[in-house]
């Protein structure tokens, strides 16, 4: 078994520039989807691409554009572009008002949140962001020996998104900036 060490914060290839909420000062938290699978499967909603082609079911010509367009072929035949039933998502979102979050390749960016933690810095793969699976000792805030992990603020999902209902990192709420414990 690995053991982590969870008071080293990492190195921040963004520069403190990408993959953070500028406003909140507050960095994404990246997280595999296979950690809160179900959850997640529950709540985001595939992403389709706007552009398509269609052929004319008249005279099988080809036609481009924007998904929902009305298109008159050259042979007078009038259709609407639609995806086709085979039509592969891009990703996968979740905008419900209380999260934004983006999943491509299987690593879900948590964007927006009323929850947060400390974790390290992720590789150069997402710059900037913090791997949450890494979680940082929090008790490393207070000690004069190790680093400052404020700058190792990001976003992550509640106790309520993994099976035992329990996050394997600690929460804290955006709004108070306390812990919050597990139901």
């Amino acid at each position: 078994m690995e053991i982590k060490d969870t008071t080293k914060r990492g190195i921040d290839y963004g520069n403190g520039t990408t993959n953070k909420d500028h406003d909140a000062g507050i960095r994404y938290g990246v997280i595999s989807q296979n950690e809160v699978l179900q959850a997640w499967g529950d709540s985001s909603e595939a992403e389709y691409p706007d552009e398509t082609e269609q052929m004319c079911g008249e005279c099988q010509k080809m036609h481009e554009g924007k998904v929902g367009d009305t298109i008159e072929c050259e042979c007078g035949e009038e259709f609407e572009l639609e995806l086709s039933d085979f039509a592969e998502p891009l990703g996968f979102v979740l905008d419900d008002g209380e999260y934004k979050a983006t999943c491509n390749d299987g690593d879900i960016f948590v964007t927006k949140s009323p929850y947060f933690t400390y974790a390290q810095f992720c590789s150069p793969c997402a710059p900037g962001a913090c791997y949450l699976m890494n979680p940082l000792d929090t008790a490393c805030l207070a000690s004069e020996d190790s680093e400052p992990i404020a700058d190792n603020k990001c976003y992550c999902f509640g106790h309520d998104w993994f099976d035992d209902n329990k996050a394997p990192y600690q929460v804290f709420s955006v709004e108070t900036g306390k812990v919050v414990d597990p139901d």
